[in-house]
């Protein structure tokens, strides 16, 4: 059975460094079986996106009844019985070894389920939820694998994954468009005067940058509320978590001083920039321990 999670890991290491970008830098400032475990967490939520997105590649049938199979298949594995997708062993072994509760990834698929329509979003509210449900949800199961010990941690870990959220869509707008998917709230469109077409044709005007700027206030008012997370989960793993949402945050910094002009290009940090994050993580580090 060791062997069969070991091999499983080995998969879920290799979708992480093959795609999971922001993600995967912070990692490499883990001890190993945390490393493991959060590289096991972002296959499963890559996982439900790609099933969504090509089901048939996957062996599914429509994205609908893809992730309604992969739900069935997700509460068999915390139930005990591995399916044969090789992501189940390393999933199951980090959910058991982190404690982590379950309706956490329950609600990350639905949260996919939710984009599987085109869809517009009336109020912050309803924007929020739906971060909630594809982020925070992350960001509270990848808590458990941090490590903490004040439940203060939890409320905390749910803002910042708003943050990271709002800060994709900001970079996504365009993309997210021409797939249905307006996150934007309707409210806030109506507010600056900014159409749907607009987002669609790339259309930039000072009203879309004004909307662009409301929106990303929010977010930064968001990774404000969220610092003291990085205080409360466990020592070894600060410099990891500081680094991720760092990373993020200059994503949202370089979409600012490009002026929000994202409508027909993506905005990136690129390698370097994550790399000079990640030596900064661990200078601040040592400086502390000393």
């Amino acid at each position: 059975m060791r062997e069969e999670i070991e091999t499983s890991y080995a998969y879920c290491r290799r979708m992480a460094r093959r795609r999971a970008r922001n993600f995967y830098y912070s990692f490499l400032l883990l001890d190993r079986a945390r490393h493991d475990a959060m590289c096991a967490l972002y296959a499963f939520n890559r996982l439900c996106d790609d099933i969504s997105d090509e089901p048939g590649r996957y062996g599914y049938g429509s994205p609908r009844q893809a992730l309604e199979r992969w739900r069935e298949e997700l509460r068999a594995a915390l139930d005990g019985r591995l399916p044969e997708h090789p992501l189940w062993p390393a999933f199951q072994d980090t959910v058991l070894r982190f404690d982590i509760p379950r309706q956490y990834f329950f609600e990350m698929i639905d949260g996919v389920m939710s984009d599987l329509e085109p869809r517009a979003i009336e109020t912050f509210e309803e924007l929020y939820r739906y971060c909630y449900q594809v982020a925070s949800a992350v960001g509270l199961s990848v808590l458990y694998v941090f490590g903490f010990r004040s439940a203060e941690a939890l409320p905390l870990a749910e803002k910042c994954g708003i943050a990271f959220q709002l800060t994709n869509i900001l970079r996504d707008v365009a993309e997210d468009a021409r797939m249905g998917r307006i996150y934007l709230p309707a409210e806030d469109l109506r507010r600056f005067g900014v159409a749907c077409e607009d987002l669609l044709d790339g259309r930039m005007s000072e009203p879309f940058r004004r909307l662009m700027r409301f929106e990303a206030g929010r977010a930064r008012a968001y990774y404000e509320e969220s610092a003291p997370l990085v205080g409360l989960v466990e020592p070894s793993s600060r410099p990891s978590l500081w680094a991720l949402i760092r990373i993020y945050r200059r994503l949202l910094e370089r979409i600012e001083r490009c002026d929000f002009d994202v409508l027909d290009r993506r905005v990136r940090v690129p390698a370097w920039e994550k790399l000079i994050i990640l030596v900064q993580a661990l200078v601040q580090e040592r400086g502390r321990g000393a």
